[in-house]
């Protein structure tokens, strides 16, 4: 398999490439030269079939010609070290629990099989550096992925007072080959430092780069087991509508990927908070990226989400195909607060604030199309949110010994404020 660049200025690479690059020198993203749809029979049988099988069958033909089968399935079923339970609501609204992964939240699975993909590919022990840039979960899920990965050290870039504190713990605690800096700015700065850091001579003379942010094809492309996962639980008979909580949009992204391999799917709802600009693009065609707003749901708090151009390119830029495929609603702080205390009320549910925001969007596209089966996905875990939690719903939630000892570690990052100081950081003789 071979990737291209969506800007079309780069040669085409391998999956190996693509990976240890993460993105093209033209600053696009990779993106597979061809998406072939599984047998139908792999579908009609799901049901027999265990998550790992179903993982590798899914993400064979993104790998093909880089890493034997033998070894992509030790990958596969290393990263799939956990479940992802389908909890039913009603008979309507379904939530997919992607959070118990060792952080807690659903990009683990991402993180846990690029790690493995580049340490297999780091086989002769070369140092690379993986820079990162998270607004939440991304960070964790990286650390812990790659803590102590021979050869790898870990850069993450995170926004100062804009992530959890769990999340920032999650971090900025585990030190050896991982490196926490701490951004005076948005979730966007973050991003762009990480982009521009690729392009940036002195860097690459220095420094072997890539990213495990969703712009790298082995974080984003595993992210569509989710979805292969869910349709499984719900007896593999029908077109499922999945209400994915957006920011970066590269897990929505994976589900569509999904569709392309033969998953049957009605529809795909973009759930967004106040950063919205995908809802306005549905409805105006107006794409306007615009700076981050600061939420409860701040793993979602992207202004320029980077994975919509792949989006864009699974529906062959056309607006027309999108919009039948995509619907997308927005949603403020109180809307989801509201939403946390109604699955607690009605269905004794505690969910996090990006899992509320998914839930809405269950409830507003069942408004507008009548019947069909929706699941939202629940991406992270409600005591990585606390203090929201807590407060909404007035009750005190119970913290595991292990999420007790970790809140107790002391954070270890280094504050920065621009993209020089980040340059000289990261190039310190």
């Amino acid at each position: 398999m071979n990737y291209y660049s969506l800007n079309r200025k780069s040669p085409n690479v391998d999956f190996k490439t693509a990976v240890i690059k993460g993105i093209a020198p033209d600053r696009g993203l990779y993106f597979p030269e061809r998406i072939t749809p599984l047998d139908p029979d792999f579908f009609k049988n799901i049901s027999d079939t265990s998550n790992v099988d179903i993982a590798f069958e899914s993400i064979k033909q993104f790998v093909e010609g880089e890493i034997p089968d033998h070894k992509l399935y030790e990958i596969v079923e290393d990263t799939l070290c956990f479940n992802f339970p389908l909890v039913k609501l009603n008979d309507d609204i379904f939530s997919l629990e992607l959070y118990h992964g060792p952080t807690m939240a659903f990009k683990d699975v991402g993180a846990r099989f690029m790690a493995r993909c580049l340490g297999y590919f780091n086989k002769e022990g070369n140092n690379v550096t993986v820079l990162v840039a998270t607004s939440g979960d991304t960070g964790g899920a990286v650390a812990s992925g790659f803590y102590k990965v021979p050869g790898v050290n870990v850069v993450i870039l995170y926004p100062k007072g804009k992530v959890s504190e769990l999340q920032e713990k999650q971090l900025t605690t585990f030190g050896e080959n991982i490196q926490a800096l701490e951004v005076n700015g948005s979730f966007d700065d973050c991003q762009e430092m990480v982009k521009s850091a690729f392009l940036d001579a002195d860097f690459n003379k220095a420094l072997s780069l890539t990213s495990a942010n969703s712009i790298n094809v082995a974080r984003w492309l595993p992210q569509l087991f989710y979805y292969v996962f869910a349709f499984k639980q719900m007896g593999a008979t029908q077109k499922i509508s999945y209400s994915v909580p957006s920011g970066n949009f590269g897990n929505i992204c994976a589900g569509m990927v999904a569709q392309k391999i033969g998953l049957p799917v009605q529809h795909f709802i973009a759930a967004n908070n106040s950063n919205d600009v995908v809802t306005r693009y549905l409805s105006t065609q107006n794409y306007a990226p615009k700076q981050a707003i600061p939420t409860i749901s701040n793993a979602m708090d992207v202004g320029a989400p980077s994975n919509f151009i792949r989006v864009q390119e699974l529906h062959n830029n056309s607006f027309s195909q999108l919009e039948n495929n995509l619907k997308s609603y927005s949603f403020s702080d109180e809307d989801t607060i509201d939403a946390i205390k109604e699955l607690f009320t009605d269905f004794n549910y505690i969910s996090d604030p990006h899992g509320a925001i998914g839930f809405l969007g269950c409830k507003n596209y069942l408004k507008e199309f009548k019947g069909g089966k929706t699941i939202f996905l629940e991406t992270a875990h409600p005591l990585k949110f606390l203090e929201v939690i807590e407060d909404a719903l007035k009750i005190k939630l119970e913290l595991p010994n292990d999420v007790q000892t970790l809140i107790k570690k002391e954070k270890n990052a280094v504050e920065i404020n621009d993209y020089e100081e980040f340059k000289a950081y990261m190039l310190r003789g």
